[in-house]
Parts: structure tokens; C-alpha cells; sequence
């Protein structure tokens, strides 16, 4: 802003020959400066313009102003506080279809203050605009998934292994038995703040048996006393103590297997679980994992029973941790809280034992007749080719791996692939757990159908109470 005085502006003294003074040189060599830096005959001299060399002294104010002082060392008055009604945005005056489509902009919050002040006013006298409105907003809350509250699963090993790295424990876990440790602390997590009304809450469980679906109901405590009951296999694989001696005439002779056990401690129970099960399944968790590790890995091998089939001790640790992860998901959604897949180096390992299981599963349908011998079966001696069947799970815990189709004991080979199934990881999971049936799995297919039909049923028949 340019005015009398200011830099730029000419002095109504000026005549008609100062245009050309002031191109010149601002000062005179010898010129001197007062204390504030400017000219002046001495430290409280009056400011004086600056004189031309070999011109005359110019007869007006300087032209650079002195600086200005603060209101508050003039004594002069503040200026006071704006009303805060004056703040409040004024409504626009804008007709009813410019109103009208502003209302998706309103729903997301992406309107300026002065039209979002206009849309309001405007709900408030047309009912149509109202209605539409409201099914906007709600529509907008859809577009926001729940997310959950808890920390990422990788986290927590990304975490350790950082911190491993810098001191190396004393005794390590095993590679083996890290899926279980995590997954058994996420749940114990999930299940640290649950109120009495949250462990009674209603909780299904699901599985596939001779190809149609099952479920038995129970509770969020039941849930982890069947955990408790099926861990307790591995305790007594390691030498531990079987936590179904606590309950009177539950550790007979016929609870040898996953639900026979669960079913006996549910039935010898003197009463319905409550929260109080959680502490012996925690203390169990950490007395496997713990025991696991004093072995120094080596104990990997040992075979732990589970009735009609048995796993090495590696395996059965995973399995474990797989069904822990799944079960965690059920109690998640009786509570209505949502619970991530495991870390995906975890869970790719679980969907490799799943199907290092597959064979086992085909074999045993065809025992039972729930599969027919299948056109160009190849049958051979152990050991050689056969015909196989190219699995591909997609995600960051995927991969590929053949499936032998006509015997356990031959060996998957890619020249004798007669059908590729791609599947997500975690869709696949279910499908094992038997959360998802065959028929709703979302796959790629291509080739036999009779052999995809039966790997997809086999893996829902891997799944149990």
C-alpha cells in the first residue's frame, strides 16, 4: 500500500527537478547516523533527508519511515475482541438444486462452512432433502470398515526378533512352536478385559464331517476349556501333567481324541466354564512352549496321539496354533470385535501342513466311499509319480504346492497335473477349519473337475471339533 511518506510514494514537496535527485545515491559519503541508524546531526538529532552529492538539501520528511510503536507503549486503547456471533458462517441464498446435489459433498464433511450452514437450514424445511440425506449419511458409514483396536500380528514378532538380535535368549524358542506362542498370546489378549456377560456369550463351532456340516454351541469359556481339553494331548506328549485329571472321571480311557476329551470335560465338569478357565489354559500354553524350548528343538520329532492318527510334536504344535487362531475368531465375532489373520509367515506354514495333510485326507474318502476311484487313476508303487494336483494360495503367506491325487505315498510331479485350484490363504484356512463350505469357496479352477471336487471336500474333512 503506497501513501504521503511511504517508500515509492512522491512528496507533494517535490518539484519537478527532484525525479532525477533521487536516482542518485541514497547518502553522502561522510554522511552520519544517529543511534537507530538513521541520518542525523547526532544520537538524539532530528532525522534529516539525505543530502545529493553536489545538489542542494532537499526541504522534505525522509522518505524511509522510523519504525512504528506498539499500541501498548502509546497508552492508546486496544482494539477489542470480535463478537463470536460475528464469527458464525451466514447462509447462502442458493436455489433448491444446487442445494440438493451438495448433499453428497455434506454426507463426506467436504462442504465450506457457509454451504454446509446452507444445506442444514435447508434440511430443516424440505422433507425430501431430509430423507435423502439421512440414507447419504449412513451410506458413508459403510464406507468405514471397523478396524481393530489391536496391534498388527507381525508386530509382535517383528518386535522380538529385534530385540533377539540385540541379546539372544538363554534358552530359545523353536522355530516350530513360535506360531503358538503368538497365537496363544494374541487370544489371551483379546480375552484380557471380557466381562462375565462376554464369556457367556453364545459361541458355535463348526466343522465338516463325511462331507456335511456340523456345530455344537457353547460358550466363550467352553470354547477355551475344549482348547485347554485338545492342548492337553501335547502335555501329555511332553510328560506334562493332563489338565483332565482336575476334573473327576474326565481322564478315562475313551478320551483319547480332540472331541472325546472336550466332551468329557464339558460333561464331568461340576460346573459350566466360566472365566475362571482361563488362567489353566494360559499356564498350560506357557508350560508347552516353555517345555518345548528346554528341549533345545530337539524334541520336534516326538509323536503326539490324537486317537486314530498321530502328528510329530513340530506339526502338532501348529495345528494347535492353528486351531487357537480359529477359535479366537469365533469368540471374536460372538463379541462382536473384529480379530486379523495371523502373521504371514505363520500362517504360511499352517497352510503347508494342511496340505502335507491333503493326501492322507483323499486317501480316506476313497476308504469310506465318499469318492469314487476317478477316470485315469494312475496308480504306481510308492514312491514314483503320480497324478498330482497344482494348488495355488494367493496373499502375502501364499505359494504353490502339488497334491498327489491316487496315493499318499507317491510323489507330486508337474508332468502328471491334471487340474490348478488358486485360493486366498486365509480363505483357504477356513475352508480347513471348515468356516466355509466346498461349495462356497471362491476358487479358480481349471481341468478335472472330479479331482478338485474331491481336493476341496478333503480339505473341509480336515476340520473337527
Amino acid at each position: 500500500m503506497s501513501g504521503a511518506g511511504g517508500p515509492g510514494a512522491p512528496d507533494e514537496h517535490e518539484g519537478p527537478g527532484d525525479e532525477e535527485q533521487r536516482a542518485g545515491p541514497p547518502y553522502e559519503d561522510g554522511g552520519g547516523r544517529g543511534e537507530n541508524g538513521h541520518t542525523g546531526e547526532g544520537a538524539g538529532g532530528s532525522r534529516q533527508a539525505p543530502r545529493r552529492a553536489g545538489g542542494p538539501e532537499p526541504d522534505r520528511p525522509a522518505r524511509i519511515p522510523t519504525p512504528r510503536a506498539s499500541v501498548e507503549d502509546g497508552g492508546r486503547p486496544l482494539p477489542g475482541l470480535a463478537d463470536p456471533g460475528d464469527l458464525t458462517p451466514v447462509p447462502l441464498d442458493l436455489p433448491h438444486d444446487i442445494l440438493k446435489s451438495l448433499l453428497g459433498a455434506w454426507a463426506l464433511a467436504a462442504c465450506s462452512a457457509a454451504e454446509t450452514a446452507a444445506v442444514e437450514d435447508h434440511l430443516g424445511s424440505c422433507g425430501d432433502c431430509a430423507d435423502e440425506a439421512r440414507r447419504l449419511r449412513e451410506a458413508v458409514g459403510l464406507l468405514h470398515q471397523p478396524e481393530s483396536l489391536d496391534l498388527d500380528p507381525g508386530l509382535r514378532t517383528r518386535v522380538l526378533e529385534s530385540c533377539l538380535e540385540r541379546r539372544p535368549p538363554r534358552i530359545p524358542v523353536p522355530e516350530w512352536a513360535a506360531p503358538y506362542d503368538a497365537e496363544t498370546a494374541r487370544l489371551d489378549a483379546l480375552l484380557q478385559d471380557f466381562g462375565d456377560a462376554e464369556w457367556h456369550a453364545p459361541v458355535r463351532l463348526r466343522w465338516f464331517e463325511a462331507d456335511a456340516a456340523q456345530s455344537r454351541r457353547t460358550t466363550v469359556a467352553g470354547v477355551i476349556a475344549h482348547l485347554l481339553s485338545v492342548d492337553g494331548l501335547i502335555a501329555l506328549g511332553l510328560g506334562l501333567e493332563d489338565p483332565l485329571t482336575e476334573v473327576a472321571g474326565a481322564a478315562g480311557p475313551d478320551a483319547v481324541g480332540p472331541e472325546e476329551r472336550t466332551e468329557a470335560f464339558w460333561r464331568n465338569s461340576h460346573f459350566p466354564p466360566t472365566r475362571s478357565v482361563r488362567g489353566p489354559w494360559r499356564e498350560q500354553s506357557h508350560g508347552l512352549v516353555r517345555t518345548a524350548s528346554f528341549t533345545g528343538g530337539h524334541a520336534g520329532g516326538l509323536a503326539v496321539s490324537y486317537g486314530d492318527f498321530e502328528l510329530p510334536l513340530h506339526d502338532a504344535m501348529l495345528d494347535r496354533a492353528f486351531e487357537c487362531w480359529v477359535h479366537a475368531e469365533d469368540i471374536a465375532e460372538a463379541v462382536d470385535y473384529p480379530y486379523q489373520p495371523p502373521a504371514p509367515r505363520h500362517l504360511n506354514r499352517m497352510i503347508d501342513l494342511a496340505t502335507r495333510m491333503l493326501p492322507g485326507a483323499l486317501a480316506r474318502r476313497r476308504q469310506t466311499g465318499l469318492a469314487s476311484p476317478a477316470r485315469g487313476r494312475h496308480l504306481g508303487l510308492a514312491g514314483e509319480p503320480g497324478r498330482s494336483l497344482r494348488l495355488e494360495i494367493e496373499g502375502a503367506a501364499g505359494g504353490e504346492w502339488l497334491i498327489p491325487l491316487d496315493s499318499p505315498a507317491a510323489v507330486a510331479s508337474a508332468d502328471l497335473e491334471v487340474a490348478h485350484v488358486a485360493l486366498d490363504g486365509v480363505e483357504f484356512c477356513r475352508l480347513a477349519a471348515g468356516r466355509v463350505s466346498p461349495e462356497e469357496a471362491a476358487v479358480g479352477q481349471v481341468g478335472d473337475r472330479e479331482a478338485i471336487r474331491d481336493v476341496l471336500f478333503a480339505t473341509a474333512g480336515l476340520s473337527r471339533l
